[in-house]
């Protein structure tokens, strides 16, 4: 225990220390707004030609003077200089100076529509510079046509309005977004099969973007967990979880660790329209098109150490080590499919398993409006896991995540799932799972519903569970979120399993803290709302 113990307090050191560097060596003049290694905006005037145009200079000096700059992706932030944006190091645009309408003002065409529609999230309001109108949208790194906020787990898609916690970098035309999260904490778990100890489950994730000219772009993402440190090989307890092996025997009451790297990916996508355009997806690991975006990815379970008990049922095909994805986009619908590798992550977890590409599977996605994204997806799992080489699993799954900005630094994001796997020699088995987290300034309260049906080989067992959490943030808004926390969840269990897990009721509660990035670009988040409102 006290190894376990101090390997977690190196972990949180190093965790928090990398963060802390990361805010430390800001690129950014706060008070200028000026980066150090890029070149000053301002524009100098040769000493002749200022002398020649005296006047005309002197009346553009006192426009400049009252001429304000601000931030594409940062409205809140406003200059009286030319220079760079402090918080995301983007160049600062001329505030246009609202003009009496005139006959010849262009009005937006469909393609100017479709990038305001872009804006549910990420993308920022046009701004005249020079008498040429400039936009600035951030895509996703999948897809260039898709706002960043829906870009969910692998090629999902999450409502246009989720929040986004996160730290963004700009280099130049290059986009580079930091994420992730750890739950360092103390669970207790009832039962004869349950245990208690501390732990940390983790995860940090990179996205990159580059464009490709003015229609294509080029995206990666790495994603990686040390579970394999913080909670073993083992995993961590959650009564009647399932899933995966340890030392040659099947995991019960356990959730499994992630592997080390739990995606390495690329995309290229191309905009053939303005509301058409396709991709293809290339993971070792990565996320075939299969399911809701992964739990924690959700904006419902983000604040939720747990993983959910139909895991199994709905996304556990996040780590998949061999994957490749095609898709097409037309406005707000989706249709792809995917190949890959059927067997689940072996034992080892640092290591790379060998991709086989024997399974497949399709989804269908579609956002109808910004705050509601739906799917339901189809696939074929060749051999899942390792102790029953010869199963094939039929899996299909639908769901709706509803995510509902309440104002400033308000949110309430709400996931429905159900999933079915239909195994040779043992018929369906079905999950449902409901979530929902309400957040409002440094509180947060969240649950979790779900009902599970596990197969006994000659039984099939309704299983149970209902969490209740609660997260007061110490820290908010200022770079890094870190939260306290604490959950309680009731299992419910029929009665053939008394003999294994007694007669008392099943329980579990933990104390954590929650650590992550805080909410990215919130000012642009609300504008673009204006905007959006303005459009209906």
């Amino acid at each position: 225990m006290q190894e376990r113990i101090l390997t977690l307090i190196g972990v949180i050191a190093v965790t928090i220390s990398i963060t802390a560097q990361i805010g430390a060596t800001d690129p950014f003049d706060y008070r200028s707004g000026q980066a150090p290694n890029r070149p000053n905006t301002d524009h100098d005037h040769p000493p002749s030609v200022a002398a020649a145009t005296f006047g005309a200079a002197g009346e553009q000096e006192e426009q400049e003077k009252r001429q304000k700059y601000t931030c594409t992706m940062h409205p809140e932030v406003v200059m009286d200089h030319p220079g760079n944006c402090p918080k995301c190091g983007m160049r600062l645009v001329p505030v246009a100076e609202k003009k009496r309408s005139t006959p010849n003002v262009q009005r937006p065409t469909s393609n100017s529509r479709h990038a305001v529609h872009n804006a549910n999230a990420m993308a920022m309001p046009h701004h005249e510079h020079g008498g040429h109108e400039m936009h600035m949208e951030m895509h996703s790194s999948i897809d260039i046509a898709d706002p960043m906020s829906r870009e969910g787990s692998g090629t999902s898609w999450l409502p246009d309005s989720s929040p986004m916690y996160a730290r963004m970098f700009m280099f130049d035309d290059n986009m580079l977004m930091l994420h992730g999260a750890i739950f360092p904490r103390y669970t207790n778990v009832s039962t004869r099969r349950g245990d208690d100890r501390i732990d940390a489950p983790n995860w940090i994730m990179a996205m990159y973007s580059h464009p490709l000219g003015d229609s294509a772009q080029f995206g990666a993402r790495l994603m990686m967990s040390l579970d394999p440190l913080t909670e073993g090989g083992r995993g961590y307890p959650l009564l009647f979880q399932s899933g995966e092996s340890w030392h040659g025997e099947p995991l019960h009451d356990r959730q499994h660790p992630h592997d080390l790297f739990d995606e390495l990916s690329f995309s290229l996508s191309q905009k053939f329209d303005y509301d058409f355009s396709g991709y293809i997806y290339f993971g070792y690991p990565g996320e075939p098109a299969l399911g809701p975006p992964t739990f924690m990815h959700r904006p419902s379970a983000m604040d939720d150490p747990d993983a959910p008990l139909g895991h199994h049922w709905q996304d556990s095909t996040h780590v998949t080590f061999g994957v490749a994805t095609a898709g097409l986009v037309w406005s707000n619908v989706k249709i792809e499919g995917s190949i890959f590798t059927g067997r689940e992550p072996d034992e080892d977890r640092y290591d790379f398993d060998q991709p086989e590409f024997d399974s497949y599977s399709g989804r269908l996605s579609w956002n109808p409006t910004r705050n509601l994204a739906l799917q339901v997806s189809y696939g074929y799992i060749k051999s899942p896991e390792a102790l029953e080489p010869d199963l094939k699993r039929h899996r299909t799954t639908a769901s709706v995540i509803y995510n509902l900005p309440l104002g400033h630094d308000s949110n309430w994001s709400n996931t429905f799932v159900w999933g079915q796997n239909h195994d040779t020699g043992e018929g369906k088995t079905q999950s449902f799972l409901v979530e929902s987290d309400y957040q409002r300034g440094r509180d947060t309260v969240y649950f979790r519903w779900e009902r599970v049906e596990k197969s006994g080989h000659e039984l099939v067992l309704n299983e149970a569970a209902d969490t209740l959490g609660y997260v007061r943030d110490l820290s908010h808004g200022n770079g890094l979120d870190i939260g306290l926390g604490a959950q309680f969840t009731i299992n419910n269990s029929p009665d053939t399993l008394e003999r294994y897990y007694g007669d008392d009721l099943g329980y579990a509660f933990e104390f954590f803290l929650r650590i992550r990035p805080s909410l990215h670009s919130h000012g642009a988040h609300e504008h673009a709302e204006h905007v959006a409102g303005m459009e209906k």
